[in-house]
């Protein structure tokens, strides 16, 4: 079968006659093509600026349009500001000895929105040795909180070993929380977990954990209570 777009005089005749079509515009045929191409990668450059790093932003600059430098421009500084937060989030990660002469700059002047987490404990007390022992294992997990101890008499002149350990909570300079004294501890049998829940419910710590581990082990000691004690009717009957 003949072409019809095949340049002849018989096909140029048929069209004159309105039988043929008109013959397309080869020119503007391919222009529409490459454009739809350009489009095409240009919808694909904007996908992948997505994944690239801030240098390879950089070294990709000059492929870009105007439309696309806008929306570089907005990712870089979204990139930037997450970079930034992880950088918070893994500032500290381990616990920082202090002395009374570095409190207000490591406490009342650590940063806005820091938390800080001190412990004034002494030698040779075993639950102030426990606490520095899981207050390490906390200052790995929450990297964005700084966990501080210190021997208290060289924050707190005179501080009685009675209330010892002690943790006092601070925001921005503010105590938000204090436990202080071994029985607010609930003495050596403290785990690394019941310390956690304490320090979260002052807001300091986004816990993982769903309930307090404190109230299972309270749960199963009264279960073993109850186990214990005889029914009221066994009771009666052994009296009779």
């Amino acid at each position: 079968m003949q072409d019809p777009n095949e340049d002849t005089e018989w096909n140029d005749v048929l069209r004159k006659k309105g039988i043929l079509p008109p013959k397309e515009n080869v020119e503007e045929k391919e222009r529409a093509k490459e454009e739809e191409q350009l489009a095409i990668l240009q919808k694909s450059l904007v996908k992948t600026y997505e994944d690239m790093t801030l240098e390879e932003l950089e070294e990709n600059e000059d492929e870009f349009n105007e439309e696309d430098e806008k929306a570089v421009e907005m990712y870089r500084q979204q990139r930037l500001a997450e970079m930034k937060a992880a950088q918070m989030k893994n500032k500290f990660g381990e616990v920082l000895e202090i002395s009374g002469e570095d409190y207000v700059q490591e406490v009342t002047k650590a940063g806005k929105g820091i938390w800080v987490v001190l412990h004034l404990y002494k030698q040779g007390i075993p639950l102030c040795a426990l606490i520095n022992q899981h207050m390490s294992g906390l200052a790995r997990k929450f990297r964005d909180v700084k966990f501080i101890k210190a021997i208290s008499t060289t924050c707190i002149p005179n501080y009685p070993d009675r209330n010892l350990p002690t943790i006092f909570v601070y925001l921005e300079g503010d105590i938000k929380a204090q436990f202080i004294g071994p029985l607010v501890f609930g003495g050596m049998n403290l785990t690394r977990d019941e310390l956690e829940w304490k320090i979260s419910e002052s807001g300091a710590i986004k816990t993982d954990l769903e309930e307090n581990p404190r109230k299972q082990i309270q749960d199963q000691l009264m279960s073993s209570i109850r186990a214990c004690v005889p029914a009221r009717g066994d009771s009666d009957s052994e009296d009779d």
